[in-house]
């Protein structure tokens, strides 16, 4: 099995393209088109990791976090950054990041942490913009049942629960081949004019260019006609953060000892605990105080989540509950999920999780 492989699986969950425009996603180190022969998640990438993936022959690593997020000037060592990149190319491991891509969709990072409290009717908080466009273009009438189905084979026409969506307007299309042209119909140098069908179809923005070329092949004319338009319609599985209810609501000190037990915490920096019951509830792995506003508009009970800084927590406003779990204890089932979505792909691979607690931060009690 080719590396190539392995980023496809992952891709196919969480396009690149989705990424936030700060984060540094992808094969960071390393060539697509070698042979795979191990896999270790983590979340982190650190030397000990490396060490790692040298002693148990794993010769590619999954993180979650990339071990790149600015440009290398130099490579001697000076920090750990350095260090595991030098330790990675010496011993030809290579390195795949799976970062905000894998936030940003419904069924990613967030995902696990819902799954954790027992979350039902989940949904993304704050959906990312700019991420659907529409296909419209003209076929014959007899073509168009074949066009259709392309598009929707190569993932157009999907809203929401509903799958193979299109809207088609039968109309007169009309056109003159030039002298050097092939014309499916008509005549050179005559004006042709064809019963035609207007289809229009939604698709996510990333699979423009498969799109493009599943209506290509499948258009009998020579020279395809078609508009491409950006919308402002959100996707109902795309964006940052997710919300959620309890089945049964719970007290702010029921809440704090779930948190708890189900994270393995030994701490949990909260605001002041609501006088009411929580029922709804807005999660985000990682640092996620920008998605405070979004929460609060939501009308949640409590947010969780990390990397809170002391005037943050004054954006609660007392309006709702908001509580920071920690970076590594939000994001540590993470290892799993990647190691879970891989291993569904190919069941008979070697894909290991690492046992390096990659955690920077410790507690004194």
């Amino acid at each position: 099995m080719k590396i190539a492989e392995v980023i496809k699986c992952l891709e196919d969950l969480a396009p690149v393209s989705l990424q936030e425009g700060y984060d540094n996603a992808g094969l960071i180190i390393g060539s697509a088109n070698d042979d795979c022969e191990g896999i270790i998640t983590t979340l982190d990438v650190t030397e000990e990791v490396i060490a790692e993936a040298v002693s148990k022959k794993c010769n590619l690593i999954v993180a979650h976090h990339p071990i790149i997020f600015k440009g290398l000037k130099k490579l001697n060592g000076k920090n750990y950054v350095e260090r595991s990149v030098i330790a990675a190319i010496k011993n030809n491991i290579g390195i795949y990041a799976i970062h905000t891509n894998l936030d940003n969709v419904i069924n990613g990072v967030n995902y696990t942490i819902a799954q954790k409290l027992n979350l039902q009717n989940v949904e993304v908080l704050s959906p990312k913009e700019n991420t659907l466009k529409k296909l419209v273009t003209f076929s014959p009438n007899a073509n168009a049942e074949e066009i259709r189905n392309a598009l929707f084979t190569a993932g157009a026409g999907t809203i929401g629960k509903y799958s193979e969506c299109s809207y088609n307007i039968e109309g007169m299309g009309t056109f003159k081949a030039g002298d050097e042209a092939e014309p499916y119909v008509g005549d050179i140098g005559r004006r042709h004019s064809e019963n035609e069908t207007r289809i229009e179809v939604i698709f996510p923005s990333y699979l423009q260019e498969q799109i493009i070329q599943s209506l290509k092949k499948s258009h009998p004319y020579e020279e395809v006609a078609f508009d491409i338009y950006p919308l402002s319609n959100h996707r109902n599985d795309v964006g940052s953060g997710l919300v959620g209810n309890f089945k049964e609501p719970v007290s702010g000190q029921d809440l704090l000892s779930l948190l708890k037990t189900r994270f393995g915490l030994s701490v949990v920096r909260h605001t002041t605990l609501p006088g009411k019951k929580i029922t709804k509830v807005a999660v985000c792995g990682g640092a996620g105080s920008f998605l405070i506003p979004a929460a609060k508009a939501a009308g949640v009970d409590v947010y969780i989540t990390s990397d809170v800084k002391y005037h943050e927590f004054f954006d609660a406003d007392s309006t709702i509950l908001l509580a920071d779990i920690g970076h590594y204890e939000s994001e540590q089932f993470t290892i799993d999920l990647l190691a879970d979505i891989i291993r569904q792909k190919f069941p008979n691979f070697a894909v290991l999780k690492t046992e390096t607690k990659t955690n920077p931060v410790h507690y004194f009690f």
